[in-house]
């Protein structure tokens, strides 16, 4: 869970960044940006990055999706034709910090307890809980987190590696005088 959080603050931070860097207009139209013509726009990226966090707590909690969790996707589906604005994106990543901030303690599942996944295509993923959260949910979650940094950069927002591993700097040890 937390590194749902430090992301998905970066990703709200990154937002920021573009509706300080361009006109309001400008901004909002980032959210229809491409990194090539088969791939979801950036305001799928956000919405799908948003879905995996939550799908990824509420599944490993052993709760049900809620229906937001349905809307959500639908939302990430059609957002090539209705992306919003940078506001609405905001506020998805905001109600996925609550939703993920409410889960935490919520956790208890053994990481040998078997999660079956099932794939929109019909298959499914037989894992553990363990497997589920390092080879699916992070590596989702991930997916879409990069795909909406390598939009805004290759869209000319003004975007580093400080800003993109922000939550590293409380880490980081003075050189040694010499």
């Amino acid at each position: 869970m937390p590194t749902y959080v430090q992301m998905l603050g970066a990703l709200s931070k990154w937002l920021d960044k573009a509706a300080a860097q361009r006109p309001a207009d400008e901004a909002d139209a980032l959210l229809a940006s491409r990194l090539a013509p088969d791939m979801f726009p950036l305001a799928t990226q956000i919405r799908f990055a948003c879905r995996q966090a939550q799908e990824g707590v509420f599944r490993l909690a052993e709760q049900d999706f809620p229906p937001a969790l349905q809307t959500l996707l639908d939302e990430g589906r059609n957002a090539g034709d209705r992306p919003g604005t940078l506001a609405d994106a905001q506020a998805r990543i905001a109600e996925t910090l609550a939703v993920v901030e409410a889960t935490v303690g919520a956790i208890a599942i053994e990481s040998s307890a078997p999660i079956a996944h099932a794939l929109p295509n019909g298959m499914t993923l037989d894992l553990t809980a363990e497997q589920y959260a390092r080879d699916w949910a992070l590596p989702q979650f991930y997916f879409h987190v990069v795909t909406a940094y390598a939009i805004l950069r290759a869209e000319g927002i003004e975007l580093g590696k400080a800003d993109y591993a922000a939550h590293m700097i409380g880490y980081f040890r003075p050189p040694a005088a010499s």
